[in-house]
């Protein structure tokens, strides 16, 4: 199992979506999970009713539920941005039509595997690697903990049991460790 990285620079966050631009579904499955932090898995058993006209999403996450057998909504604000992606992208559709619909079957999501092939080919062209659908995920706690630098808030956001857990998995310790080699680096020049 590969480990898949946030996108830390926010050019090529830009640069991702403009390279989605032609495929609306695909632009907004990217964005989606850029500006919710939800796990592919939640974000493609959505349905359009689900998000109609809302500027809140009540969601009980798949992992969540398995692991921990509890029968807990979380409350996710669609930002206003998103807000207007989704109406736009749900106008001539069906509230029980999945909102990233597979063009296979009658009503059926994408598959994980085809989410995962849709970002791959977006980030080969803008010269990105370790990116796979958790990066998504990975690229909202990343770019949140920058903003907000409270790891408690993305701890309870993505109910990891340990600050430390959290901070490896949004890649703010793989800077630091990337820093300190570079640090040794300069300083071992002999």
């Amino acid at each position: 199992m590969n480990f898949v990285q946030p996108i830390r620079d926010l050019e090529k966050v830009r640069n991702v979506r403009t390279t989605l631009l032609g495929n609306p579904r695909d632009e907004l499955l990217f964005c989606f999970g850029i500006y919710t932090g939800l796990r592919i898995s939640d974000i493609l058993r959505l349905k359009v009713g689900d998000v109609r006209n809302k500027n809140v999403l009540h969601i009980k996450e798949l992992k969540v539920q398995k692991k921990k057998k509890l029968n807990k909504t979380k409350r996710i604000p669609i930002l206003n941005e998103l807000q207007k992606m989704i109406a736009s992208y749900i106008e001539e559709k069906e509230d029980q039509e999945y909102l990233f619909k597979s063009r296979q079957g009658k009503n059926k999501p994408i598959t994980r595997v085809r989410a995962y092939d849709i970002l791959r080919a977006a980030a080969r062209v803008n010269d990105l690697d370790e990116i796979g659908t958790y990066t998504l995920r990975k690229t909202f706690g990343y770019h949140v903990y920058q903003e907000e630098k409270d790891v408690a808030l993305l701890q309870d956001i993505f109910n990891h049991s340990a600050p430390y857990i959290t901070m490896k998995y949004i890649g703010v310790n793989q800077d630091a460790i990337d820093k300190a080699y570079q640090k040794l680096n300069k300083r071992l020049k002999f």
